[in-house]
């Protein structure tokens, strides 16, 4: 198949361009873009011809997620705010791209590498994981800069996963892109959704082929987002043989999800439970503890019986007991800081399924 344009394709830029410019191109001109369109164009049909006849492939992929973005847009204007986000993907794409991984694309705070297009290689999971440290690594830096710049700082989220892949061209004649898709695509997207700050998560597909060279944390089991089972995920720690270790930034025992939940609260004196209930809700929850928001001030270091409703997972925590570690005032309302201290097994699994499944939403 020709990869040279069209003369209607010719004609139609140089409408466009008569537009925008108010004067067409010149022969001189026109020949050079006419050479740039047809090596854009042998280089997708290359890369289509190769994915064509390849069809599904195992791949490894990597999906880093920027973190910190809300606060960013709210702190600086948009200009300065989108130079911040883009200095931080180039820096990532440029690590990506010296590992050999090939960049799928580019979202407004994240960005999809691929580690065996055009050709599988034994090493792309070790290259994947390479990145993934590095990646950090110069996410730590890159917050250096702004320190100095006084901006906010930014963090990375980032997941590991090797599967099946289906790849190929999708689009029009005159701009089409390549990309990948599958149930494995969808689940390295979900593990990076769960990974901290500063944090790499791999999936047991990866840790499978990478635990004789890489430390990693016991496996943690996640539900995700249109998966029935609960998937299990490694914590990647470091690559002893090549002196890098994961740079983590944040240390939180869980995830912690915004909600609006109506809560029964009642505070517990010498052991019994008082009948009088404070009006409360639930405005953030962990696997660990929540946020509780009331009308009036809870005592620090109170202990309370809690009961509330998860209806995502059809089911109605009660006789869960906790300990106030915090309190402060906002405005009318009171927030406390809730700990719990005893919760049934059953009523925490479906605490963190509950907290689990909203994270993969977000």
């Amino acid at each position: 198949m020709s990869t040279f344009p069209s003369s209607d394709t010719i004609e139609a830029l140089q409408s466009l361009i008569a537009r925008a410019t108010g004067s067409r191109l010149d022969g001189a001109a026109q020949a050079e873009m006419l050479s740039l369109l047809q090596g854009a164009g042998q280089d997708a049909e290359e890369t289509r011809n190769l994915v064509d006849a390849a069809g599904p492939r195992e791949m490894t992929l990597l999906v880093a997620g920027l973190r910190g973005l809300p606060d960013l847009l709210a702190s600086q204007p948009h200009s300065k705010a989108v130079s911040v986000i883009n200095r931080c993907l180039v820096r990532l794409g440029e690590v990506a791209l010296r590992h050999g991984g090939t960049i799928d694309h580019f979202m407004h705070d994240s960005l999809m590498v691929l580690f065996g297009i055009p050709a599988a290689r034994e090493d792309d999971v070790e290259r994947a994981l390479l990145c993934a440290i590095e990646m950090q690594v110069v996410m730590r830096d890159l917050n250096q800069l702004h320190l100095d710049e006084h901006l906010l700082p930014m963090f990375l989220g980032v997941g590991v996963h090797s599967g099946m892949i289906v790849a190929g061209h999708l689009g029009l004649p005159l701009w089409s892109g390549f990309t990948v898709m599958g149930e494995d695509v969808d689940l390295a997207t979900g593990i990076q959704a769960f990974s901290l700050r500063g944090q790499v998560l791999i999936s047991d597909a990866v840790y499978q082929r990478c635990w004789g060279m890489a430390s990693a944390s016991a496996p943690m089991q996640v539900y995700i987002k249109g998966r029935s089972r609960p998937e299990s995920l490694h914590e990647l720690i470091a690559v002893p043989s090549r002196r890098l270790k994961v740079p983590r930034q944040e240390f939180r025992r869980s995830h912690r999800v915004n909600v609006r939940i109506p809560c029964q609260c009642q505070h517990v004196q010498d052991g019994i439970v008082t009948p009088n209930v404070v009006s409360s809700s639930v405005r953030d929850l962990g696997y660990h503890g929540l946020l509780l928001v009331t009308d009036e001030p809870l005592p620090l270091h109170a202990e309370v019986r809690l009961e509330f409703e998860l209806a995502l997972v059809d089911y109605r925590a009660s006789d869960v007991y906790a300990r106030v570690v915090n309190v402060k005032q906002d405005g009318a309302e009171w927030m406390a800081g809730i700990e719990f201290t005893t919760i049934s097994p059953e009523c925490s699994a479906k605490v963190q399924m509950f907290v689990q499944l909203l994270v993969g939403k977000r």
